[in-house]
C-alpha cells in the first residue's frame, strides 16, 4: 500500500521550503542520473555528466537574472558568514575604510568580521529603531575613497528589505542577497559583487552563490591561501576542489523550475500576492497583530509580527503547530512570530495561514 504523502505548511526561515516538482524530479533521478547508472552524488565534479550540470546552473543563473557579461559566477561554500570574512581579506587592505549599513543582525556580523583586516565603519544605523526600517537613501554617509559599501538586502530576523539600492557611483557596492535573491529582478549592473546562502530561494544548504565583476576581482589581495582567494575559484570555474555537487544539481533544478513558472517577473508577482495575504491580516487585525517592520521597509520573503501577550504568542504559535503550520517562531534573538515566504513556499500555504490568523483572532481577541 502506497503512503500518502502529507506536505506541511512549511513557513521555515532556513533551510526553507523547496519546489515540489523539484523534489520530485530529484526522487526519480536519484539513483540513476541521465543513464549514467550513478546518483548525481556519485558523479565525479571532473565527469562530463557533472560538467553539464554545472554548466547548465550558470547558464540559467545568468540569463535569469540578466546578469552581464562583466560579471563572473561562483558556487562556493561556507555559506554568507564565510563570505563576511573573505569580501574584507581580499578587497580591505589595513588602513583602508568601508562602509556598512546597518540594517539587522547579519550586518552586525558582517561588519565584526571586517574589523580584522582594516577600517569599516557604520554608513547609516537603524539599530535604536529595533531595525525596524531600512535607511533612507538621503542617510547614507560614506567617503568617495571607501573600498567599497557593504548592505544586506533583506533583514530575515527583523522583517524588512530595501525597496531601492543607493548609487554608489565608482565605489563597488556589495550585497548580501541570501534572503531574497531571485525572489525578484535586481539590476545587477549597480553591484560589483552579489552573494547569497543557497538555503532561501536557490536550493538547499550547502552552496553559496557569488556573482562578481571582473574588475573587482583585480583589486583583490593576491597573498592570501588560495581557496580563500576569489582568483582561484573564476579561474577553475569553482571546480578547483570538489563542489557540493549535488546542492549545485538542486539549483539548477529550482532554477528550471522558475523558468517553466514564468520567470522572474512571474516570481515577483506571485510573492507580492502572497505577502499581501498575511499583511492585510496584520492590517485588519485592529492592532491585535502588530508588524515589526514600517510599511515602507516591509520584507516580501520574511513577515514579522507580535500579537498583544506573550502568553498569547505561545498559544498562536502551539496552535498553529497542531493545525501544520511550521517555522512561525520568531529568531530566538527578538521573539514573535514570523512567516518566511519564499519563492517554493505555495500562495495556499499563505491563504491558509492568513485564514488561521483571522480565526485565532475571533476566539482570542482582547475586547
Amino acid at each position: 500500500m502506497k503512503h500518502t504523502i502529507q506536505r506541511t505548511y512549511n513557513f521555515n526561515a532556513g533551510p526553507s521550503a523547496l519546489p515540489l516538482a523539484v523534489l520530485e524530479k530529484a526522487q526519480q533521478e536519484l539513483v540513476d542520473f541521465r543513464e549514467t547508472g550513478m546518483s548525481v552524488m556519485e558523479l565525479s565534479h571532473r565527469s562530463p555528466a557533472y560538467e553539464a550540470v554545472h554548466n547548465e546552473a550558470i547558464k540559467r543563473l545568468k540569463d535569469l537574472f540578466a546578469i552581464p557579461e562583466n560579471y563572473e559566477v561562483l558556487f562556493l561554500q561556507g555559506g554568507a558568514s564565510l563570505q563576511f570574512s573573505m569580501i574584507p581579506m581580499n578587497f580591505l587592505q589595513p588602513g583602508q575604510k568601508a562602509g556598512y549599513v546597518m540594517t539587522g543582525s547579519w550586518s552586525e556580523k558582517a561588519i565584526t568580521e571586517a574589523k580584522l583586516f582594516g577600517e569599516p565603519y557604520e554608513v547609516a544605523s537603524t539599530k535604536e529603531a529595533k531595525y525596524c526600517r531600512i535607511p533612507e537613501l538621503n542617510e547614507l554617509q560614506y567617503n568617495d575613497s571607501d573600498a567599497y559599501i557593504h548592505v544586506t538586502s533583506n533583514n530575515t530576523i527583523y522583517g524588512t528589505q530595501w525597496q531601492e539600492f543607493p548609487d554608489t557611483a565608482d565605489i563597488p557596492l556589495i550585497a548580501d542577497m541570501s534572503s531574497d535573491i531571485m525572489s525578484k529582478s535586481v539590476d545587477v549592473s549597480k553591484f560589483a559583487m552579489i552573494y547569497a546562502g543557497a538555503q532561501k530561494n536557490l536550493g538547499p544548504s550547502g552552496v553559496t552563490l557569488v556573482i562578481i565583476r571582473k574588475d573587482l576581482l583585480e583589486k583583490a589581495n593576491g597573498k592570501l591561501p588560495t581557496m580563500l582567494k576569489y582568483g582561484t575559484q573564476v579561474k577553475s570555474n569553482s571546480l578547483y576542489n570538489t563542489p557540493p555537487t549535488f546542492g549545485i544539481y538542486m539549483l539548477g533544478e529550482v532554477l528550471r523550475w522558475i523558468e517553466e513558472t514564468g520567470g522572474l517577473e512571474a516570481v515577483a508577482q506571485r510573492n507580492e500576492e502572497k505577502a499581501k495575504l498575511i499583511y492585510d491580516a496584520i492590517d485588519n487585525s485592529n492592532g491585535f497583530y502588530v508588524g515589526h517592520a514600517e510599511h515602507a521597509s516591509r520584507s516580501l520573503m520574511n513577515i514579522t509580527f507580535n500579537l498583544p501577550s506573550e502568553d498569547l504568542e505561545k498559544k498562536f504559535l502551539s496552535e498553529a503547530k497542531e493545525a501544520g503550520f511550521v517555522g512561525l517562531n520568531g529568531h530566538r534573538s527578538v521573539g514573535g512570530c514570523r512567516a518566511s515566504t519564499y519563492n517554493a513556499v505555495p500562495y495556499e500555504a499563505c491563504k491558509a495561514l492568513s485564514e488561521f490568523m483571522i480565526e485565532f483572532q475571533r476566539e482570542n481577541g482582547v475586547n
